[in-house]
Order: C-alpha cells, then structure tokens, then sequence
C-alpha cells in the first residue's frame, strides 16, 4: 500500500508530539534490579579477630638543655654558669647519650656573633642534632 509510510510526503508532514516513554521504563527496571542485587553485597562484612595493642604512649618528655649567653658573653647551662673551654666537653657527653636532649639557646639581644657562631660551631662538632633559638615575641 503506497502512502502507510508516516514519512511519506504528502501525509502526515506535522511532528510527532507524543514522547515514547517505554526505553526510558526499560533502562530505569534494569538499574532497579542491579541495585537490588548489589545492595546486599555492600552491607556484607568479613569478620576477623583483630590483634589488641598493649603499648601505652610515651609520657616521658626530652630533656632540654637551656645554655643562656649574656651580653658579655658570659655562658649558662640551666642557669649554672659555665666556662667556654668546658663547653665542648659536656656537648660530648649529652650527644653520647641514647635520647639526645635538644639544645635550646637563648641569647641576649646585644650578645657578639662571634661567641654564637663558637657555641654553634662546638655543637656540631660534639654531634648535636636538636638545635633551636629561644626568643620572646614582641607585644
């Protein structure tokens, strides 16, 4: 039969106004059912018998050496004051030590750098490996 072709010319030459709806069925009953097997699966846990730390955390801190210099250069070892040549030597005993103590400096604003740049220089020939400058902060 000539002219049962919708797209014919002569017949039917207007759009097509309804909207097919079955593909679009289709492929959401498919996700559906993909969903509806897979959601079991997800909640699904192994059980296993985990071992049970019996560690506790370190408490203890490091020990800190505070080595103070004044204006005049003067050297204090936790507020004990100690002479220059004496120095090196008991850098060598604490970096022997099997926890190292950190070395904190403080130093007086008007201090040379010459008897810094000696303190440093002693302890890193002694081994020091915890190093820092204390200072305030300004207000």
């Amino acid at each position: 039969m000539i002219g049962s072709n919708p797209f014919s010319a002569g017949e039917h030459t207007q759009p097509m106004s309804e909207i097919n709806t079955t593909p679009l069925v289709d492929v959401m009953l498919v996700l559906l059912v993909i969903f509806i097997i897979t959601a079991p699966l997800l909640t699904h846990a192994v059980k296993i018998d985990l071992p049970q730390a019996t560690s506790q955390p370190l408490e203890e801190k490091p020990e800190v050496i505070d080595l103070a210099v004044d204006a005049d250069g003067k050297l204090y070892w936790n507020d004990v004051e100690v002479a220059n040549d004496v120095l090196a030597a008991r850098f060598q005993d604490e970096s022997a030590k099997q926890q190292q103590p950190e070395l904190q400096i403080r130093a007086d604003k008007n201090t040379r750098y010459q008897v810094l740049a000696d303190v440093l220089a002693k302890a890193q020939t002694a081994g020091m490996k915890k190093v820092g400058f204390v200072s305030q902060p300004q207000p």
